[in-house]
């Protein structure tokens, strides 16, 4: 398959190498080089696109391909705002069934034995996520990021794996309330975020920032006949229940989930059958999941800034 990559950055170049390793033919495309009008030529020759800009200039080029009706690979998140994430599953109805949504993490080994669990005592959760933003990467600078836009940008938006995580445990959440610490130098961006989240019969927060020294990333599940404590961080996954505690070794090679979502996005983009991972990332299906997210990032309420710097 002929597969245009529209994203020169590191995912960008990750699903560019990815597609490579799995026997495609990807193209990829800078979008600050070639713009819309180069993207829209380039689709010409492709079977397939993956969209890997910055979220806030995403729809146009969604339109384009799902016009053409190709497949389309589209990084999380899907959009920002309700009424996009609404006008992005119109155009794309057609192409959809063929499409992925990039919640990688559903391929996590120990996220999916969250997902073959027997999840209906669970009254409580609490899904977090952190890490110093000015660590993530070398020759990095956060003020040069699309995360640093208010459009698109925030820690919410950057980090919302465990929102899709949630949105897969538990259908039907909804969110109740977000509190988020801004950021002087950011106007707009959300630097950490809490979103308290409900459903039928079970309550629980989402939180994820860019502030902690160390990474953390935690779930923790509390139901009446046993509790999930997954610290993904350290991979240290903990079963309690009444005979006592019990730990699950799920080992992972972290580049395996992109590979693995993206050999399902080629199956699904040349009409074969898909693997069988517990919720798939399959666009249509992810719609709950980016309404989800989308409603978090509009109920934000900014109920401070942080002073920590961040170049």
């Amino acid at each position: 398959m002929r597969v245009l990559v529209i994203g020169s950055g590191s995912i960008g170049r990750r699903h560019t190498d990815n597609l490579a390793a799995l026997g495609a033919a990807p193209v990829a495309l800078s979008w600050r080089a070639a713009g819309f009008d180069g993207a829209r030529t380039a689709m010409d020759a492709a079977d397939a696109v993956v969209i890997a800009t910055a979220t806030n200039i995403r729809l146009p080029l969604i339109a384009e391909a799902a016009a053409r009706d190709l497949p389309l690979y589209i990084e999380k998140p899907l959009a920002f705002a309700p009424a996009e994430v609404e006008a992005i599953a119109e155009v794309t109805a057609g192409v959809a069934r063929r499409s992925v949504l990039g919640y990688m993490m559903r391929y996590h080994p120990a996220f999916r034995t969250l997902a073959q669990a027997d999840l209906s005592d669970v009254f409580q959760f609490s899904l977090t996520i952190g890490h110093d933003v000015t660590q993530w990467r070398a020759n990095w600078r956060f003020s040069e990021s699309y995360a640093a836009r208010a459009e698109g940008g925030g820690v919410l938006l950057d980090l919302c794996h465990e929102l899709d995580m949630a949105a897969c445990l538990f259908p039907g959440l909804a969110v109740k309330s977000v509190e988020s610490l801004g950021h002087a130098a950011y106007p707009g961006v959300d630097v950490a975020s809490r979103i308290s989240l409900a459903g039928d019969g079970i309550a629980g927060e989402v939180a994820m920032d860019y502030l902690t020294p160390k990474l953390h990333r935690r779930t923790l599940l509390r139901g009446t006949e046993r509790m999930h404590d997954f610290d993904f961080a350290a991979a240290t996954y903990r079963v309690t229940d009444a005979a006592g505690p019990r730990d699950l070794d799920r080992p992972l090679e972290r580049n395996e989930m992109f590979l693995s979502a993206m050999r399902d996005f080629l199956a699904l983009a040349q009409g074969a059958d898909p693997s069988g991972v517990e919720h798939l990332p399959r666009l249509d299906l992810c719609l709950p999941s980016a309404r989800l997210v989308a409603a978090a990032w509009a109920a934000r309420a900014f109920i401070g800034r942080c002073g920590k710097e961040i170049p």
